[in-house]
Parts: C-alpha cells; structure tokens; sequence
C-alpha cells in the first residue's frame, strides 16, 4: 500500500489481519473496542482516508459507524461483514457515502481466498479499483451488479470452507470405520482434499465434471461410490438444499 493517503482497517480480526499482510506498511488500524480510537486516527494522519474498512462483527456496525459519517464523499467505504446491506451502510454513513459490500471467504488468510463484491451508485471507477486491489490482498475479486446475489454467494463461497473440512472429517470417520487407524484415516483424507484442490487450481479451464471422469473408471471402484453419492442426485440435491438453508439465514440476517 503506497497511497499519499492511509487506508483504515476497522477491526483487525481473522479477515482483517489476512488483508492487512497483503497490504503491508501504510494503513491505521483502529480497534472499535478502543474508546480513543478515532483521536488515534487524526494522531496517525488519517484525516481524509481514501479507503476505510469496516471488518468487526456485523453486531458491532450499528455502533461503529456512525463515527466514519464525516470521511463520506472522501473516502471509499468497503464492509466485508456477513448480512449487512449496503442500505443499511447508507442510513448510517449517509446516502451520498461511496460503499461497497463484498463477501469474501478464510482461504484468503493464506491468500487463496475468492471474493464477491458490489458497489452502490457513489462509487466511483477509481474507488471500485480501490476496493479490488484491498481485496485482492486476499485472493481473487469477481464483482456482481445485483446486491441480492451476495446471500448466495455467502452460501456457496462464504460458507463454503465448512462444508470442505466436513467432508474430510465425514471421509475420515468412514475411513476408520471400514478398519483404518483414525490419525491415518484423517491423513488420507485431508491429503486428498488438498492434493484436488491443487489439480483444481492447475487445470482453472477444465470442468470439474471432466477431472472426475478422468479418475472413474467403469465398473470401477471410483464408479460404485460416485453410483451411492450421485445415485437419483442424492448429493446434489442434499447440498442444494443446504446452500438454501443458508442463503435463508443470510437474508434474516439482513433484516
């Protein structure tokens, strides 16, 4: 980060930690449970920020915001909390406030995240390349005009992790109970998760379909357990119907 101009990360937990190594020297951050934060702001220069972050606990917002009202129309606002809409940023920071929302997911700690975002009106060319170049920081950007995609991208992309460590904690229990020792069971499968993930990530224009075809050979072994998992879409259908569950509680979320 080089900016004559500081960025300002407010609240440097997890997320905001992976982004603050990407941005190196240069940004103020502020820790909302810190009473004398925004003295500390004006003390380090950030009078006019171009940039200020917002990655506290969505149940921190409502009293961290309110203090950042005076940076609109200076600065560029970018939330990466879960649920909180960019009408509620503008009730809070001012509707002529330049924000973008934006779902990002944990394998940016390591910088191998993927992140979706959405401007409002008042962003401008400049402060949406701003916004791409913090975020990625963390990993790829992909960018949406419509803010209602972001509960599916929450489900899909932002939950998503989860559902990877789950599988490897449901093949490894299988595993140990077709006779393996449980520490070499989770060894295999948390391998194998990783080991795909790379051949994912070295063939970005294959389909996945295709990488599973390569490894399937009919009548198979491969084949008899993709028969049990794919048999009448039992699979798709049980992870279509937990990526609703959670767009749902997106969308309670927000109110």
């Amino acid at each position: 980060m080089t900016s004559a101009k500081p960025w300002v990360l407010v609240g440097c937990g997890r997320m905001g930690s992976a982004l603050l190594k990407g941005w190196g020297a240069g940004a103020v951050v502020v820790e909302p449970s810190n009473p004398a934060c925004l003295p500390d702001i004006e003390a380090a220069g950030a009078i006019t920020p171009e940039l200020v972050v917002f990655a506290v606990k969505p149940q921190q917002m409502a009293e961290v915001l309110p203090a950042y009202k005076r940076f609109a129309g200076s600065a560029t606002f970018l939330s990466i909390a879960a649920g909180k809409t960019i009408a509620g940023f503008e009730a809070a920071l001012g509707h002529q406030a330049a924000i973008v929302r934006c779902m990002p997911n944990t394998p940016a700690a390591i910088g191998k995240g993927i992140t979706v975002a959405v401007a409002n009106k008042n962003v401008t060319n400049a402060g949406k390349a701003l916004a791409d170049k913090a975020l990625r920081a963390g990993g790829m950007v992909e960018w949406v005009e419509d803010e209602n995609l972001l509960d599916a991208v929450t489900a899909l992309s932002g939950s998503g992790p989860a559902y990877v460590f789950h599988l490897v904690e449901a093949m490894a229990k299988a595993g140990a109970a077709m006779g393996l020792e449980p520490a070499l069971a989770m060894k295999l499968a948390r391998q194998t998760v990783i080991g795909s993930g790379h051949l994912l990530e070295q063939s970005p224009h294959e389909p996945a379909g295709k990488l599973r075809e390569a490894v399937t050979s009919p009548g198979g072994t491969t084949a008899a357990a993709l028969a049990v998992l794919m048999g009448d879409e039992k699979l798709q259908k049980l992870m279509t119907e937990a990526l609703k569950a959670a767009q749902a509680r997106g969308r309670e979320l927000a109110g």
